[in-house]
């Protein structure tokens, strides 16, 4: 069978760090949180459908979200919705997605990405893109995209490469630093940022789930055998309820000696805060970034708001503040402690349940 390549879509985070705009009957991936008029999820699927066929599309999400993305993502068909019980990080949500492809197509190119990220040069990012997929498969290789820091950041995992060509074999993977080992990573020019998108052949995947991962290969195994009969939806719930949580970097990439990465500088970020999307945002004078309508901002500097339409906001006096008002929440937080919207979740559910996550 001819090489195809496939693009598999994790969107199961439930993206705790926007609420309370992102909600747990709701998350970030199907939200328009940038003002553009399209999801992330809507996004990413048309970035990558200039080089991948709708029929090639897998989205690997909670269970919960099944319908959420059929309705932003009408080309597919339901069965390209993999649908994990429980979450268990991002080895087992991309097994699920290989093991599917190895039953379709043995000899498929498979591209791997976040259902949430910004590119800002799509072009670009597709002929890199491209350009993995031709050396994942000519060299067997596990690839990833790294992009050149602009800044120490801390919110970022770090990708340390052998040279400075575009294509390096990595040397070390480096989970978020501390502020001062970020500052160091900057200045030696050694580090990428780990963008978490990949790029590998289904052949080459599963061969370092197997050995690098054996007790997933062998589950997974399992559920292949499975896929299309009446026990799916059964061996579906004993694997993820067996399968331990880890991380794809953590469990293979960190260990394999076939990983290399392409580096890249196409206006990329994950938009993981609050924060970037302040940095993504169009902002006035005073550099506040908040709606056009129905926001009134005096001796207000350097601050982000969101509102619900129809909404009327009038602040005053705040500086560097994330501001963001729903129809049942209202957060008003410094934009430097933003780290402590999960503890704010986490009093809110106890004191309310989960009504208002």
């Amino acid at each position: 069978m001819a090489k195809e390549k496939y693009c598999v879509i994790m969107a199961g985070g439930i993206g705790t760090r926007f609420w309370p705009k992102s909600r747990l009957t709701r998350p970030k991936q199907f939200l328009d949180i940038l003002g553009t008029g399209k999801s992330f999820i809507r996004h990413t699927y048309e970035r990558f459908a200039k080089m991948v066929p709708a029929e090639n599309f897998l989205v690997v999400t909670n269970r919960r979200y099944k319908a959420l993305v059929l309705e932003h993502l009408p080309e597919l068909a339901p069965e390209q919705v993999l649908c994990e019980p429980v979450g268990r990080n991002t080895a087992p949500c991309i097994a699920y997605a290989a093991y599917t492809l190895r039953r379709k197509n043995p000899d498929a190119e498979m591209i791997v990405t976040p259902a949430d990220h910004f590119i800002l040069d799509e072009e670009d990012f597709r002929a890199i893109i491209a350009q993995c997929a031709e050396f994942a498969s000519e060299h067997d290789a596990l690839m990833t995209v790294g992009i050149k820091p602009t800044r120490p950041d801390t919110g970022y995992g770090y990708i340390q490469v052998s040279d400075a060509n575009p294509v390096s074999r990595v040397k070390c993977f480096t989970e978020k630093p501390n502020l001062e080992l970020a500052q160091v990573f900057l200045r030696s020019g050694e580090f990428l940022w780990n963008s978490g998108i990949f790029v590998w052949t289904v052949r080459a995947i599963v061969a370092a789930f197997e050995k690098y991962l054996p007790e997933h290969h062998a589950l997974f195994s399992g559920l292949e055998r499975a896929l299309g009969t009446e026990a799916e939806q059964n061996i579906v719930e004993m694997v993820f309820a067996e399968c331990r949580a880890i991380s794809i970097d953590y469990g293979i990439m960190e260990k394999a000696d076939n990983v290399y990465v392409r580096r890249g500088e196409f206006g990329w970020s994950d938009v993981g805060t609050w924060g970037s999307v302040y940095q993504h945002a169009r902002k006035d004078r005073y550099a506040n970034a908040a709606p056009e309508k129905g926001c009134y901002l005096y001796d207000t500097r350097s601050s982000i708001v969101s509102l619900p339409e129809n909404k009327i906001a009038v602040i005053s006096g705040l500086k560097e503040f994330i501001v963001v008002d729903t129809d049942d929440v209202l957060m008003i937080c410094p934009r430097a402690e933003e780290q402590n919207i999960k503890k704010f979740i986490d009093e809110v559910k106890y004191d309310d349940g989960e009504a208002h996550v």
